[in-house]
């Protein structure tokens, strides 16, 4: 058992949140090199089983009706993984659901489209710098998972509350969590699934900038959102969902 306290490096490493760029942001890399990230990111979110965790959030949301399907937006969705994952969910469960994706990169969206392609299913992908740009309307529920932690700190309360402005229903996000465990899990997981020299490194910087629980609760502090459920999940994340509902009953 590594004793963190007793670890220069870990208390380096793991104390304070450390944001240091993720060789997969940067656009100057290799194709190739991105393609196999991105593969290797899909393994990790399906090991992590984060569409089903996602799946059930969203029929607490937004119950399946017989109404206008339900709209929801993968926001930083990188290859589409986890849309396309949601979608293959509710065609498997015939429950109407559009899903959809939109991310920064250029290359993800259109690894995203083809993988969508390939796998017959037709969520709509498109390029979208959520911390600049408006999101976009009409959407009942937005997802996001391994975004936050990209984030610098004034960004996250803000990019939160525009989630809760724009979002009909709610949103819902899944994020890493700082801790010795997790840091430990992201080396070992990393090398399990993946190849990818991006996704061993890439998966030690995300830890380090991840936050605590705590530090979550701060944030939504700071963008005035009551009523949140935020909870730890498997493995070394939390999950944190937001509804109108819960808005309005407060």
């Amino acid at each position: 058992m590594v004793d963190p306290e007793a670890s220069p490096w870990f208390a380096i490493g793991l104390r304070r949140r450390c944001k240091l760029p993720e060789v997969m942001d940067d656009p100057g890399l290799d194709e190739y090199a991105h393609y196999q990230a991105l593969r290797g990111l899909s393994r990790l979110n399906w090991l992590s089983r984060t569409a089903r965790t996602f799946w059930h959030e969203l029929t607490q949301l937004a119950p399946p009706s017989n109404e206008a399907p339900i709209r929801v937006l993968d926001l930083a969705c990188g290859g589409g993984d986890i849309a396309i994952r949601l979608a293959r969910i509710a065609r498997r469960r015939s429950v109407a659901v559009t899903i959809d994706g939109c991310d920064l990169s250029a290359r993800a969206v259109k690894f995203a489209r083809a993988a969508a392609a390939q796998q017959g299913v037709s969520c709509r992908f498109f390029p979208l710098n959520v911390v600049t740009e408006p999101l976009p309307e009409g959407y009942d529920v937005f997802v996001t998972s391994l975004f936050l932690h990209h984030l610098e700190d004034s960004q996250l309360p803000i990019v939160l509350r525009h989630m809760a402005d724009a979002a009909r229903r709610g949103f819902v996000v899944d994020d890493l969590r700082r801790s010795v465990a997790g840091y430990l899990l992201a080396h070992s997981a990393g090398h399990l699934v993946s190849k990818s020299p991006v996704v061993h490194g890439d998966a030690l910087l995300s830890v380090r900038a991840a936050f605590t629980m705590k530090e979550i609760e701060a944030f939504l502090d700071q963008a005035e959102l009551t009523g949140c459920t935020l909870r730890r999940c498997f493995p070394c994340r939390f999950l944190l969902s937001w509804s109108k509902d819960s808005r309005n009953a407060s």
